[in-house]
C-alpha cells in the first residue's frame, strides 16, 4: 500500500502544485529525519538489548529496560518539539523557494509534529513489540492509517486545497495509531511492571548508538541538503522521482529482514551456531531477491521515469546516466544489510565499528562537495557510490572476520554470483520485451520480467552456491523422511 500510495502522490503533487511544491515535501522529508538525532541513539540500544531478556522470558528485565527508554523518549519529545518550531522559523530562509513564508513554516510543522507522539506516547513499545517479533502489529495498523491517511490527500489535493491543510489532517488521522498502541501494549504485555527500575545500564551504548544514527542520517541526506542549496528544489524533484523507485523497492526488501530481525537477534544471545546457519542462507536468497528485483527496476526505470512525468516541462525529467546510478547505490546499500545489522542490531558492537562509520560520511562529504559544482547532480551520486563501495566492502570483511570467524570469501561469493546473473537477465529482457509506452504495457512487461528474473535467481543461487545446494539438499531429506513417515 505504502508503494502504491508512494508512486501516486507525487504525481498529483506535480501536476496540481508543480515541482517547486514537491521538491519542497521532498527536502522537507530529509530535514526533519534529521531531528530523529534527539533520539540520542536509544531506539537501536533499546532494541539490542531487548533480545536477551525477551528469549530468556525475563519480564522483570524487560520493564528495566522499557522504563530507562521511556524517560530518554520523554526528554527526546520536548528537545524535539523545541527543535521543529526552530525549523519551521528558520526553513523559509534558507529555501530558494517561490512559495510563501508560512506555506513553508506551516508545512515543516505538520510534517515533524507526529514524531512527538511519537516520543511522548509509542516510541518505547514499538521497540517492544519489534524485538518480540510482533512488529506485525504495527505493520497492519500503519497500513490501515497509510490508507485513510492518503485517501484524505488525494480528496484534498482534488478539491486544491492549501498545502499546510493537507498535511495537517493527515497528522490527525495519524495519532489513532499511537492510541491503538497504547490499548494494545496493555491488554498483551499483563507482565509488564509500569513502575520499574530504570536500567540505563542495558542501554548504555546508547551513545555510540546515537553517533551510528548521526552518521546515517548525514549519509543518507547528504544528497538531497546539498542539491537543495546548490542546485534548487527543481532538481531536488528530479532527484526524488529516481529515488523514489528504488526506495519504495528497498521497502518492499526491508520487509524481509526486519521481519525476522527478532529471530537474528535473540539467535545471536543463545546459540551463535544457528545463528550462522540462518544467516548464510538468508543473505542467499534476500541477496537473489534484491538482484532480482533491481534487474526489473533498471530494465524499466527510463520507461517509467517516462511515463510518470508526461506532461511535467518545468524540468527534464528522463537523464538515461541516472538509473545506472541510483540502481548501484541502492543495490551497495541493500547488499551490506545483513552484515551490517550483524555488527550493530545483533552483536551490539557499535563502538566498534564508530570509525568506519565516520570515514564512510567523510568520503560522501567531501567527493559530493566538489562534484556537485562539477557535474551537478551526477556529483553527489558518484560520492554515495564511493563511499558505499568503501563501506560495504569494509563491513563484510570486519562481520566475517571478527564476529563470525571466518574468511570472507562466502559473501563475496554470493555478490559474484548475483552480478553475473544481474547482466544475464538484462540480456533477456532486451531479447524478450520491447520498451512499454503504456501504463498496460509497463504493467505486463513488469509482470513477466520480474516473475523470469526471480526465477533465474532463484535457480542460480540454489545450483551456483555450495551452501544452498547443501541446506536445500537437507530440507528435501527431511521432507521425503516426514512422506514416508
Amino acid at each position: 500500500m505504502t508503494i502504491a500510495f508512494g508512486l501516486l502522490l507525487p504525481r498529483l503533487f506535480i501536476v496540481g502544485y508543480g515541482s517547486e511544491v514537491n521538491g519542497l515535501l521532498t527536502s522537507l522529508r530529509q530535514f526533519l529525519v534529521c531531528l530523529n538525532l534527539f533520539e540520542a541513539g536509544v531506539g537501536n540500544a533499546s532494541r539490542q538489548s531487548l533480545y536477551g531478556p525477551i528469549a530468556r522470558n525475563d519480564w522483570h528485565a524487560v520493564s528495566g529496560i522499557i522504563s530507562a527508554t521511556d524517560r530518554y523518549y520523554r526528554r527526546t519529545g520536548r528537545w524535539y518539539f523545541t527543535a521543529l518550531v526552530a525549523l519551521s522559523l528558520c526553513f523559509p530562509l534558507i529555501v530558494n523557494s517561490e512559495l510563501s513564508p508560512f506555506t513553508i513554516m506551516g508545512a515543516v510543522f505538520f510534517s515533524g509534529i507526529g514524531n512527538v507522539v511519537v516520543f511522548y506516547l509509542q516510541g518505547k513499545y514499538r521497540l517492544l513489540l519489534e524485538a518480540d517479533g510482533r512488529s506485525y502489529i504495527v505493520t497492519n495498523l500503519t497500513t490501515v492509517i497509510t490508507i485513510l491517511t492518503d485517501f484524505s490527500k488525494i480528496i484534498l489535493i482534488y478539491f486544491g486545497a492549501d498545502i499546510v491543510l493537507i498535511l495537517a489532517v493527515s497528522f490527525l488521522i495519524q495519532t489513532i495509531q499511537a492510541v491503538y498502541i497504547l490499548w494494545y501494549v496493555k491488554k498483551r504485555y499483563t507482565l509488564l511492571e509500569k513502575n520499574s527500575e530504570p536500567n540505563y545500564q542495558a542501554v548504555s551504548q546508547k551513545n555510540y548508538a546515537l553517533l551510528h544514527q548521526i552518521s546515517w542520517l548525514i549519509f543518507s541526506n547528504t544528497d538531497v541538503m546539498i542539491l537543495t542549496v546548490v542546485c534548487g528544489l527543481r532538481v531536488v524533484s528530479v532527484y526524488s522521482m529516481f529515488k523514489l523507485v528504488t526506495s519504495q523497492l528497498e521497502s518492499l526488501l526491508g520487509i524481509l529482514i526486519n521481519s525476522v530481525g527478532f529471530v537474528f537477534g535473540q539467535d545471536m544471545q543463545t546459540d551463535l551456531q544457528k545463528f550462522v546457519r540462518r544467516l548464510d542462507l538468508f543473505e542467499s536468497y534476500y541477496s537473489g531477491m534484491t538482484y532480482a528485483l533491481f534487474s526489473v527496476a533498471f530494465f524499466l526505470f527510463l520507461p517509467f521515469i517516462r511515463l510518470y512525468t508526461a506532461g511535467v516541462t518545468d524540468i527534464f525529467y528522463a537523464d538515461p546516466v541516472l538509473p545506472v546510478m541510483f540502481v548501484a547505490i541502492s543495490l551497495l546499500n541493500l547488499s551490506r544489510q545483513p552484515m551490517a545489522n550483524t555488527i550493530t542490531a545483533y552483536a551490539g558492537q557499535f563502538k566498534e565499528s564508530l570509525p568506519q562509520t565516520i570515514a564512510e560520511n567523510v568520503i560522501n562529504l567531501c567527493v559530493s562537495l566538489f562534484g556537485v559544482y562539477r557535474w551537478g547532480i551526477y556529483g553527489v551520486l558518484i560520492g554515495t557510490i564511493i563511499a558505499l563501495l568503501y563501506r560495504t566492502n569494509e563491513q563484510i570483511i570486519y562481520t566475517n572476520t571478527k564476529i563470525l570467524r571466518r574468511k570472507p570469501w562466502r559473501t563475496y561469493q554470493i555478490y559474484f554470483v548475483n552480478i553475473g546473473l544481474f547482466f544475464f537477465t538484462q540480456v533477456i529482457f532486451r531479447r524478450l520485451f520491447t520498451e512499454p509506452v503504456t501504463y498496460p504495457q509497463f504493467f505486463v512487461t513488469g509482470v513477466l520480467a520480474a516473475f523470469l528474473s526471480v526465477c533465474v535467481f532463484t535457480v542460480g543461487q540454489s545450483v551456483l552456491l555450495p551452501h544452498c545446494r547443501t541446506a536445500l539438499a537437507a530440507i528435501w531429506k527431511n521432507y521425503l523422511r516426514q512422506f514416508k513417515k
